[in-house]
């Protein structure tokens, strides 16, 4: 808690008068801490795709005013407000034994300095190979290429695929508000400080997360024709605040329906075959360097 707290206060030094409510904020709503996480690795799944920050009321009105041939599903509260969180709390806490049988194909880069990849049965880091500079993160499709390699190569008998989105920056236009690797020192204002700062309306903020989802469900369709697993669930490791709370983004350690409250949509996947993945690397790869993974991280806007 002492950690998320001197984390809160870094990243709100800029903020101005209203970094003290926000700061008490998550203050509050980390001591208040009240939640019970439902189970994730104990509920029934073959294949659990992980749409990172996406808020279950998001997905309920994308999904539910779209042509999806599945409906919005339930909810489910995470045990976490952070990527890092998420994969201490589902992966790192895990039996050896529970993890053997999971194979876990992410976008995330948090993925090599929070968890014992050696662990799983299976484990494939795309963002080492598959980051756009131009976008400041990795898209869909080289996730969802490694997911489909992964599905019919791997021999464990559960998969996670982790995508990014509809974590910002967007996908979706060339404006996206990523910088390449060599630049990202002089990256622009991330999307909350655009917020907190009044430099943005929440509902512009709000269409592009919606749209950054659209994008990304684009390629969840396509996951789902070539790969098979009976039992899919579509879900998030947490979700982001928009100034509910006076809190903006997703800090550690806090307790609010906007950052615990994610989708839990069951649904079914079935290889028909109608796309051969292309490029990346196929089983397990090395963690990269520690300052290429920092620079990754900036680009999503952490603050490392």
């Amino acid at each position: 808690m002492i950690s998320d707290l001197a984390a809160a206060a870094r990243s709100l030094r800029y903020a101005g008068f209203d970094a003290v409510r926000e700061f008490a904020s998550r203050t509050y709503y980390g001591l208040r801490s009240h939640s019970t996480p439902d189970p994730i690795l104990d509920a029934e799944w073959d294949m659990l795709v992980v749409l990172d920050a996406c808020r279950a009321d998001v997905f309920a009105d994308v999904v539910g005013g779209g042509e999806y041939d599945f409906d919005s599903g339930g909810t489910a509260t995470s045990p976490a407000s952070t990527s890092t969180e998420w994969l201490t709390a589902v992966l790192g806490s895990a039996s050896d034994d529970a993890l053997a049988d999971v194979s876990y194909v992410t976008g995330n880069p948090y993925s090599s300095r929070t968890i014992d990849t050696s662990r799983l049965g299976g484990y494939e880091a795309v963002w080492e190979y598959g980051w756009d500079d131009a976008q400041g993160t990795i898209p869909p499709g080289p996730v969802t290429d490694a997911a489909i390699r992964a599905g019919r190569t791997h021999d464990t008998d559960r998969l996670i695929v982790h995508y990014m989105q509809p974590h910002f920056p967007t996908v979706f236009d060339d404006d996206s508000g990523g910088v390449a690797l060599d630049d990202w020192g002089d990256q622009p204002m991330s999307v909350w400080e655009q917020l907190r700062f009044g430099r943005r309306s929440v509902a512009d903020a709000w269409r592009d997360y919606e749209r950054n989802l659209e994008v990304v469900l684009e390629d969840v369709a396509v996951l789902r024709s070539n790969v098979d697993a009976d039992r899919t669930v579509l879900t998030a490791d947490h979700g982001n605040a928009f100034g509910e709370h006076a809190i903006y983004g997703h800090p550690g350690g806090v307790d609010v329906p906007a950052l615990r409250e994610v989708p839990w949509c069951e649904t079914t996947a079935s290889d028909e075959r109608t796309r051969e993945p292309s490029g990346g690397r196929g089983g397990s790869v090395e963690a990269t360097d520690a300052s290429v993974v920092d620079d990754r991280l900036e680009q999503l806007g952490y603050k490392t």
